[in-house]
């Protein structure tokens, strides 16, 4: 059992902290380099935390496991919706603000039903991989721009602070320094990232092998709640701090950024189709929940417990599905 269970579980354990270290040591190079506290957080901070994601869909997409690496990434999204903002609603009412709901949560689900509709009519290539990874850059560039002109903080933002707030380590500090120490941080972050992305895939799919379950499966379930613990954790603990604004935010930067980053890079680097069973069920579950989370949120600008209860009681209906 072990020798199925251990290397998915120290899978994650590196995966988690090494993206730690590796955000850590990237926002002090970017700090020093002279990049502004603004673009460092809604990039490196708000897209760096994804890294467990990136890492195993693009290992699981290298090492012949497309239900893996799309299911990671569908799952985290699903599991973003149901599970974490389900949670989360019911520790704290999660605020919604009206920049939030506005661009960012239209952003979500308009990325949601493309990335269906492309799933289901053409294979992933590097070409649409760069595509994705394309638009993801002129969001953020439109973001950036606008909240630099109007004090109209969004969904991104609000992600980035909630993990600067759970983790004061990753915020920019303005304290002056040399180079080469965060540089060793960030590179020894990157090496745990990409050992513990391998582990995890071989695991999950010893653990496919072992229980006679499909990758695909795996993938939307383990993999994929586990890639998202520091999303889970993060918005926790603002739950915790009565911070419900920032749980919103979390989610929802959190769906654009899997989708676009960690779709496009995989279909950059490891091209293929999405599989069959993952276009006809859980992408289409996945742009209804994105839906959901929407009407809940522009329903009095928040999700209260009751909303709360029914994500998570979905989630536990998702799962319950999925299992053989």
């Amino acid at each position: 059992m072990m020798e199925t269970w251990g290397p998915l579980l120290l899978g994650l354990v590196l995966l988690v902290a090494g993206g730690e270290l590796l955000v850590r040591g990237a926002v002090r190079v970017a700090e020093r380099l002279g990049m502004s506290p603004l673009v460092i957080g809604l990039t490196l901070v708000g897209f760096g935390t994804s890294m467990p994601e990136l890492v195993t869909s693009v290992q699981a997409g290298l090492s012949g496991a497309p239900g893996i690496a799309y299911g990671n990434i569908i799952g985290s999204n699903i599991a973003n919706i149901l599970l974490i903002a389900g949670v989360s609603a019911l520790l704290c009412p999660v605020l919604v603000t009206a920049a939030a709901l506005r661009r960012d949560a239209g952003v979500m689900l308009a990325v949601a039903a493309g990335f269906t509709l492309l799933a289901m009519v053409m294979p992933m290539g590097r070409a649409l991989g760069a595509g994705l990874l394309v638009v993801l850059g002129t969001y953020l560039w439109l973001v950036i721009r606008q909240e630099r002109q109007v004090a109209a903080e969004g969904a991104v933002h609000d992600k980035s602070e909630a993990l600067m707030a759970a983790d004061p380590g990753l915020r920019p500090t303005g304290a002056a320094g040399g180079l080469v120490a965060p540089l060793l941080i960030a590179l020894g972050g990157l090496a745990l990232v990409v050992a513990g992305g391998s582990f995890l895939v071989s695991g999950a799919v010893a653990l496919a092998r072992g229980f006679g379950v499909s990758e695909t499966v795996i993938g939307l379930t383990i993999v994929a709640v586990g890639t998202s613990m520091p999303e889970l954790v993060t918005s926790v603990i603002a739950a915790l701090r009565r911070q419900g604004d920032v749980a919103f935010g979390n989610v929802v930067g959190s769906n654009i950024y899997n989708l676009l980053g960690i779709g496009g890079a995989t279909a950059l680097i490891a091209p293929g189709a999405v599989p069959a069973e993952l276009v006809g069920f859980d992408a289409p579950l996945m742009v209804a929940v994105s839906l959901l989370l929407v009407v809940f949120a522009a329903t009095g600008l928040r999700i209260g417990r009751r909303e709360g209860a029914v994500l998570l009681a979905g989630y536990g209906s998702y799962l319950w599905w999925l299992m053989p």
